[in-house]
């Protein structure tokens, strides 16, 4: 805590204190705490040498006195029974007002302050955050939203009780830690013997003076789990699970320590083109605050949506109405990239341990206390041990007294020894199998028991007591003995009692992270005045060149060979005769530049292809060799590769014989940008012409399905689906019967119900099986795509209508399975659904394929079918004299 101490501390104004290093404080322990010196202030400030009155025991005892009450007292859980002070108290509180019924909570806020010395809001405030939390308390009126962020009502208008699963974890008055009320009146609980690691299962945040904590919480169910596989000496993970339920990215949890992180997101799916929907939120925020960072972020043009509704009750439904013509893909990314739709929690784990802050993981939170509820199982198992061996002996000797009718020694003893020694001299000869000695105290009781129950007295019954009792001393030794296994049933039992309905909520996810230059809206004009140099979003006098937003880079190249990327802003200065410039993609590996410069004023020139990725903003490149004088004669922009012929026109100047050539960029290899290039002539350039328009010289793209994040990749993640030239795209079809056909882009969402998702075949048929809802018969059809671009449904549009099987294989084979009808079984039927329908179109109905009963449809393998080979045109490169370039394996030219 030094450091935090001394950053607390005031700087002193110069001009009227000092800082006297050479003094020595009288206080001990002082420079412990502040270090950087003694603060002082002035009584005279004309005469400042005079008077100087020290503060240092103002800064040593009352600011850390404060400092360590907020700490302890305050802001973070003890790591005991997982409580803060003022939780603590009000559930002893509520355990003191107990009697089954409903309390009104301003009545249990009243109780609290007997415990609690600060006000009734603070109280009221903890309580309601207890009661939301649903575990511990069971409530009744209105508690509030977590939903909606709506607040409780009034104290004096909900009520509560202590639910069941608190009256058996948390209370257990025997074996309970008790320390006096700050006034000194009553008994309070130091710690609560919880059985449970509540600390876990609710979470806890607070801020103290140095230092937090922020402890999430995790599922009841997972916890039980983990502490069963500790008292097993098994291997266990914890993660966070949250009532907004919501999705997770918990890859860098880090156990909860300092300096994790906990991505989190709201749960948003297309609920028609025009329509999204959000049906769960990310923990830490609520519909309210949701809703305003997304109009705050339409305001701010970063996405574009025409109304928000918000129709949340007992679930979260929050429907964005978009704008025709608007991607919801691309808005769905824009609202996790610039809204609070996904949100980054930080966890830090700090709990009070013996009077002392300690930063643990949540591993070891939940090793702590599932050892304490151990130790309090035994504590208690102990007890009743004891009260059982109590209970017997009395019993015991109940029945000699009895039996034995040794009352009747004392009808003519007179004073109260001789009744004593009467009684003892009569147990005497009967107490050999007894456990410990007789008391004083065993006597005075036998002395009180009535005449009537004496009179009543069944010799059979008592012996069936005491064997009761003995066989309940036996299971509790037993229990000792085996205590892990008795713990393991403990754990075992509150699962199976309370876990119903208490499953995971919120679902763990990989995210795949967003580029908010990808999916920003582009609301803004971008302008360029090449002559002069200037780029920027306010010269709407000078020649547009593109939409961007205020989070886009500009790459800007200009007539010296100089290269430069900045961001947008109202008015940049670049450099003057600006020949390209483009909004800038860091991750674009396809764009490439093909350039010919003249290298200085009169030197040769060179021709050189290459991309641009890794770069260092408003840094001047040089694409030239460097010489004075250079200057760019050619340059072209080409966003998959491509690469043109031009042809080179020298200026006449002496005996030169070949004034004129073709040059063919595909000769050449893509380098990088610092590369000089290779020379296109040593004479100088008259003019250049492009000769023929160039075709990609990049190899289709790969194209990777990763499962896990729900997305289309080309890092080699997941399943493959195919190299992908421009015109190629992917066939997509749901469960409810949608298909559509669209280009594969990698920031393309795809819903939970997708079937099926590969590379699309124009000419390959489409088979499905369906139910029709409104002619209640099973229907077979064969298709093929009729539309791009646009989501179809290819079944019957009845409710009750539903897919049974979809394949795209060539000839596809299916088993139908026949339920038993009446103890009949009808036999299976194989279907070869090539030749049992014809391909027909989009919109057909199909074929009637049974009108029986199925109960199951069953996929068998494809007959065979040999796929034609797709004819790829050859790529060529000619040379000048019309011979062939070889070609390396992956399509690129061989230089000499």
């Amino acid at each position: 805590m030094d450091e935090d101490e001394e950053n607390i501390i005031p700087n002193e104004d110069e001009s009227q204190n000092e800082i006297n290093d050479s003094s020595e404080s009288n206080d001990e322990g002082f420079d412990d705490i502040v270090t950087s010196g003694e603060h002082h202030f002035y009584d005279n400030p004309e005469d400042s040498h005079d008077t100087i009155t020290k503060v240092t025991g103002m800064y040593k005892d009352w600011f850390l006195d404060y400092a360590s009450y907020v700490i302890l007292e305050r802001a973070v859980p003890a790591i005991e029974d997982g409580f803060k002070p003022v939780q603590r108290r009000i559930m002893h509180s509520l355990k003191e007002l107990d009697d089954g019924r409903y309390n009104k909570v301003a009545n249990v806020v009243g109780h609290t302050m007997q415990y609690h010395p600060h006000g009734d809001q603070s109280i009221g405030d903890a309580m309601v955050q207890i009661g939301q939390k649903e575990l511990l308390i069971d409530c009744q009126g209105n508690w509030g939203n977590i939903l909606t962020g709506d607040g409780a009502a009034a104290s004096r208008y909900i009520e509560a009780r202590l639910s069941k699963f608190a009256l058996e974890v948390i209370y257990s008055p025997k074996i309970t830690d008790w320390g006096m009320s700050y006034d000194g009146r009553r008994a309070e609980p130091n710690n609560l013997p919880v059985k449970f690691p509540l600390l876990l299962a609710q979470g806890a945040e607070g801020i103290a003076v140095g230092l937090s904590t922020k402890v999430l919480p995790h599922n009841f169910n997972e916890l039980i789990d983990a502490s069963i596989k500790i008292l097993k000496g098994k291997p266990f993970t914890l993660y966070p699970d949250f009532m907004t339920q919501g999705i997770a990215d918990i890859s860098n949890y880090n156990n909860g320590l300092r300096g994790g992180r906990v991505r989190v997101r709201a749960k948003i799916a297309q609920l028609d083109k025009n329509t999204l929907v959000i049906t769960q939120i990310p923990f830490s925020t609520n519909t309210t605050t949701l809703i305003d960072s997304i109009l705050k972020a339409n305001d701010k043009g970063k996405i574009k949506i025409k109304k928000i509704e918000d129709n949340t009750a007992a679930d979260v439904e929050i429907l964005i109405h978009l704008f025709p013509g608007v991607s919801p893909d691309k808005t769905i990314d824009a609202l996790f990239a610039f809204t609070a739709c996904e949100t980054s929690v930080a966890p830090l784990g700090c709990v009070i341990e013996d009077n002392k802050p300690l930063f643990i993981g949540v591993s070891d939170m939940l090793k702590i206390s599932t050892n304490r509820t151990v130790g309090l199982l035994k504590s208690e198992l102990e007890i009743q041990l004891s009260e059982l061996e109590e209970q017997w002996h009395f019993l015991s000797l109940e029945r000699i007294f009895i039996e034995n009718k040794i009352y009747r020694d004392i009808e003519e003893k007179t004073t109260r020894e001789d009744v004593l020694q009467a009684v003892d001299d009569g147990l005497k000869p009967h107490i050999k199998h007894l456990r410990r000695a007789i008391t004083e105290e065993d006597i005075l009781r036998l002395l009180d028991i009535r005449i009537m129950r004496i009179s009543k007295f069944d010799s059979n019954k008592a012996q069936d007591k005491i064997e009761a009792l003995e066989g309940n001393i036996e299971q509790v030794k037993h229990d000792l003995e085996h205590l892990i296994d008795f713990a393991i049933a403990y754990f075992t039992k509150l699962k199976e009692k309370y876990g119903k309905g208490r499953e995971r909520q919120t679902e763990l996810r990989v995210f795949d992270d967003i580029e908010a230059t990808k999916v920003v809206l582009r609301n803004t004009k971008l302008y360029v005045n090449r002559e002069e140099g200037f780029v920027g979003t306010s010269l709407k006098k000078d020649e547009y060149v593109t939409d961007c937003s205020d989070i886009d880079d500009v790459i800007v190249f200009l007539r010296d060979g100089s290269m430069m990327v900045t961001k947008v802003d109202a008015k940049t200065f670049v450099g003057k005769d600006i020949i390209h410039i483009a909004i800038f993609d860091k991750s674009d590996k396809r764009t490439t530049y093909n350039m010919i410069y003249r290298d200085g004023k009169s030197g040769p020139s060179y021709i050189k292809r290459f991309n641009v990725s890794a770069i260092t903003r408003d840094k001047l490149y040089d694409l030239t060799n460097g010489t004075k004088g250079s200057q760019i004669l050619y340059f072209t922009c080409n966003p998959n590769g491509e690469a043109e012929v031009i042809t080179v026109i020298l200026r006449q100047i002496g005996s030169i014989k070949k004034l004129k050539f073709d040059i063919d960029f595909a000769k050449m290899a893509i380098k990088g940008r610092s590369s000089k290039g290779n020379l296109a002539s040593k004479y100088p350039i008259k003019k250049i012409e492009i000769k023929e328009k160039g075709i990609s010289t990049l190899l289709p793209r790969k194209v990777w399905y990763d499962d896990t994040v729900q997305r289309l990749n080309v890092d080699e993640r997941g399943e493959l689906l195919g190299e992908f030239r421009p015109s190629d795209k992917i066939l997509i079809i749901q469960q409810s019967g949608k298909l559509k056909v669209i280009t594969p882009e990698l920031s393309t969402h795809f819903d939970s119900d997708m079937v099926v998702l590969e590379k699309w075949v124009p000419k390959k048929p489409i088979s499905a099986i369906y139910y029709d809802g409104e002619k209640e018969r099973y229907y077979i059809k064969r298709f093929l795509v009729e539309t791009e671009n646009k989501e179809e449904v290819f079944i019957s549009e009845h409710p009750n209508s539903q897919l049974e099987i979809v394949s795209t294989d060539y000839r596809p084979v299916v088993e139908l399975v026949f339920p038993k009808i009446k103890g009949v079984q009808k036999e299976s039927i194989t279907v070869d659904i090539e030749d049992f329908i014809a391909v027909k179109g989009f919109k057909a109905l199909g074929n009637q394929l049974t009108t029986d009963k199925i109960k199951q449809v069953n996929m068998l393998e494809p007959l065979p079918y040999e796929v034609p080979e797709e004819i790829v045109p050859e790529r060529r490169i000619i040379n000048d004299d019309g011979s062939d370039v070889p070609l390396d394996e992956d399509g690129q030219p061989i230089l000499f």
